[in-house]
């Protein structure tokens, strides 16, 4: 799971993918010249890495994901959970919830997720 963990400026890079994709290479460096002030062998560089993590790919200079943002999301939450509070949503609510107070909206909405996979 930790080949999915993204550093700060590796989340701005993927951002940058995940908004523009598929793109091409020259494209990508254009955007990082523009957004992140990189030059052209940095994002390579992150590129390559990325891509060999299994994040994105680079067939024929066009960039594309081979992972979603959400999907990235999803392993990111199910790895914090699992690390900070073994395994228990219930125990991460808990927690969550003793600092913030949930809206009746947003209490409703977690009811129509549990009631929606409680049949599973």
């Amino acid at each position: 799971m930790d080949t999915y963990k993204l550093g700060a400026v590796e989340s701005r890079f993927a951002e940058i993918i995940w908004n523009h994709e598929p793109l091409h290479s020259r494209e990508l460096v254009i955007l990082c010249q523009q957004e992140l002030d990189w030059k052209k062998p940095t994002t390579y560089t992150v590129l390559r890495k990325l891509c060999q993590r299994g994040i994105f790919q680079n067939k024929d200079g066009i960039v594309s994901s081979l992972i979603s943002r959400q999907e990235y999301n999803a392993r990111q939450s199910e790895q914090f959970v699992e690390e900070t509070f073994a395994g228990s949503l219930p125990a991460f609510l808990a927690a969550f919830t003793t600092r913030k107070q949930l809206s009746a909206r947003e209490v409703e909405e977690i009811r129509r997720m549990i009631d929606s996979y409680g049949g599973e």
